[in-house]
């Protein structure tokens, strides 16, 4: 990677008025494997894809559940993901315990963002090179935030994070506007749709993917894999039934062209002969 004099520490600004270290951990998120979040008025689903880096090992988990109201999915470094999330649980147990009530899913946000930038002004610390989607419920409603590397947090209807996340970004910027309305299972189908295609042409099975919900009367919790492939298998028949209909579609219109394209042979013969008729009058 190229280098230069003014990414030896995060506190080192370059005259452009960057921070590379900060930049470079907004890298690793991008490196991560793909997350989506996508939000109803009463429900928030979160959807990662955990692809085992060996065929020998394990996937390393990328869904944690924080409390029974919030949850989160993450892009980039694993441990560090791990390290937030025992964070947030924390805070999520000492307010319950003073409060006796749920923390709201925005103070929580606000506390981590509040974390993250502190490392971002300390030179013997870095940033920590994990981005979080956080989704959850409390009296406002259902909340998906994202949470930067830098410091930064945004609330979203709809957002994915991590390696390919701009197909998954394009396909839900079609379709965002109607997701208010939508319910628990609709909301878990696009969610899969997303994750569909981050892979560009990868088949998606349950193997592959992590999918959690949290709603109203739902807490915060991961589907089993039989549910996940269900959904799966149930978008695989719309897309083959599409696929069909278009296909039996193509000869009709194949069939339509050609008698048009007959239909304008005929006429323009037609014209041919009355010109012909025509032409000693004229002269």
């Amino acid at each position: 990677m190229f280098r230069n004099q003014y990414d030896t520490d995060v506190t080192t600004w370059s005259p452009a008025g960057r921070l590379f270290q900060v930049e470079y951990a907004m890298e690793a998120v991008k490196q991560g494997a793909a997350a989506v979040g996508l939000r109803s008025t009463s429900h928030v689903v979160l959807a990662t894809v955990n692809k085992a880096a060996s065929d020998l090992s394990s996937h390393q988990r990328k869904v944690f559940k924080i409390d029974d109201h919030i949850g989160v999915a993450i892009a980039g470094l694993t441990a560090d993901g791990r390290v937030l999330s025992r964070y947030l649980r924390n805070e999520c147990i000492n307010h319950s315990f003073v409060y006796e009530s749920p923390l709201p899913v925005s103070r929580l946000v606000v506390r981590l963002a509040d974390k993250a930038q502190v490392c971002t002004q300390r030179s013997w610390k870095r940033p920590f090179g994990v981005g979080l989607l956080v989704a959850g419920l409390d009296e406002t409603g259902a909340h998906l935030y994202y949470n930067c590397p830098s410091g930064n947090y945004f609330e979203y209807q709809a957002f994915a994070i991590g390696s390919r996340s701009q197909a998954a970004k394009t396909f839900m910027e079609r379709r965002f506007e109607a997701f208010n309305g939508y319910s628990r299972d609709e909301l878990i189908k696009d969610a899969l749709f997303a994750i569909k295609e981050t892979l560009q042409g990868e088949k998606l099975t349950s193997s592959i993917c992590t999918v959690a919900v949290v709603g109203i009367g739902e807490p915060f919790h991961m589907l089993d894999q039989k549910t996940i492939q269900e959904v799966i298998d149930s978008i695989d028949i719309k897309e083959d039934d599409a696929s069909a209909a278009a296909a039996d579609q193509a000869p009709m219109q194949e069939e339509d062209k050609s008698s048009e394209a007959a239909a304008a042979d005929q006429a323009s013969m037609q014209e041919e002969d009355k010109s012909s008729e025509a032409a000693p009058m004229d002269i």
